[in-house]
């Protein structure tokens, strides 16, 4: 089915002095599957309209949920669509922490911690390096601090680092919380956040906590980072119980989530579509990724910085350790976002390589090394 329209995107390489996103956390829009999604929204609303249009359940679109639940051998009833897997964390986070403790990494993903903190939670940091997380500081902190109800992770191409915790220490991560639920009648909830898993471009697929526990952690994902930001469709595999009380709470809060962008990504996964898209996207990133290491190595050759083998982020330590918001300040028509968004020093910069196109990632690169 054609969908009559027609689209273009423009490539113009940056002009001198023009703004260059080294900051966004989107995909750029030559990475974007325009035409593909343009005809699985029109097979969508040709096949579904009355219902996606309609009020729905809050749980989400129901033969998303059961693909979804097939990939993971689950239930449907234990996966929950929402609207961007942020604000499914948002609606967790209400269920589960206020009044109460969250472990998460730090650096930390600063929307994540600005929910749990919304939330009314209180956070404990255990510390991410450039093997992952520090599993000896989480083993530390679960045995001196306040029970915690939730352990949040990234494990893979962690936001705002780009490091992956590797096999032994996810499978030590598992190990801890999971022992303290068999001993504890107050049960820990281990998150997984895994929205930059299927970006991967170079080395091995990692096991997921989620496969590891034996489901018994949460999962979560989004298709922001593999299909497209603005669709909003994120998804979380939950303990049966509680993915119930998730359902509901979303539909206390918003009545009905956005059927129209759900049913459009199931039409794009059920039709195929999902794999090519896949590998066009990681061919793209692993263009920009060596573009702005290439970029780094030219022309911040005393930075030190991490090498993700996916995702969409690199964490740079500037030379000599200056305050990053200063040199932002004066770098020349590039953003970028200093550490202290993440609660890190503010010598250190996640520069982003999804959005912008290569030729101005060497450039934004260039632009912020002269304002040092």
């Amino acid at each position: 089915m054609g969908s009559g329209l027609a689209f273009t995107q423009d490539l113009t390489p940056a002009l001198p002095g023009a703004a260059i996103s080294l900051a966004a956390d989107g995909l750029g829009p030559d990475l974007l599957p325009l035409e593909e999604l343009a005809d699985c929204v029109e097979t969508a609303l040709a096949r579904d309209g009355k219902t996606i249009l309609s009020y729905g359940p809050g749980a989400g679109y129901t033969p998303l949920r059961e693909l979804i639940g097939g990939w993971f051998g689950v239930h449907p009833s234990r996966v929950v669509l929402t609207n961007g897997r942020l604000h499914g964390l948002a609606l967790l986070a209400r269920l589960l922490l206020p009044m109460r403790s969250v472990i998460a990494e730090y650096p930390i993903h600063d929307r994540a911690e600005r929910v749990f903190l919304e939330a009314g939670a209180s956070l404990i940091a255990v510390p991410v390096g450039d093997e992952g997380m520090v599993v000896e500081d989480l083993q530390n902190t679960l045995g001196q601090y306040v029970r915690p109800a939730m352990v949040y992770a990234i494990p893979n191409f962690h936001n705002p680092t780009g490091w992956t915790t590797g096999s032994a220490g996810r499978s030590r991560v598992v190990d801890l919380v999971i022992r303290q639920n068999l001993v504890q009648t107050e049960q820990i909830l281990l998150v997984e956040d895994d929205s930059y898993g299927l970006t991967r471009f170079e080395g091995e697929p990692l096991p997921a906590l989620f496969d590891l526990s034996g489901g018994r952690s949460a999962y979560s994902s989004s298709f922001s980072a593999t299909i497209a930001s603005g669709l909003r469709v994120g998804f979380f595999v939950l303990p049966e119980g509680l993915a119930d009380e998730l359902g509901e709470l979303a539909t206390s809060t918003y009545i009905t989530p956005v059927l129209l962008a759900q049913a459009t990504v199931f039409e794009f996964l059920n039709r195929g579509a999902l794999e090519p898209q896949l590998a066009r996207l990681r061919e793209g990133l692993k263009t920009r990724r060596d573009a702005m290491l290439a970029a780094l190595e030219t022309h911040l050759p005393d930075a030190t910085w991490s090498r993700p083998e996916g995702g969409f982020f690199v964490w740079v330590q500037l030379p000599g350790y200056p305050d990053g918001r200063e040199v932002l300040k004066r770098a020349d028509g590039v953003t970028a976002c200093d550490g202290t968004r993440f609660g890190a020093v503010s010598s250190a910069l996640r520069l982003s390589y999804a959005f912008a196109a290569p030729d101005e990632i060497e450039a934004g690169v260039e632009r912020l090394a002269a304002a040092l």
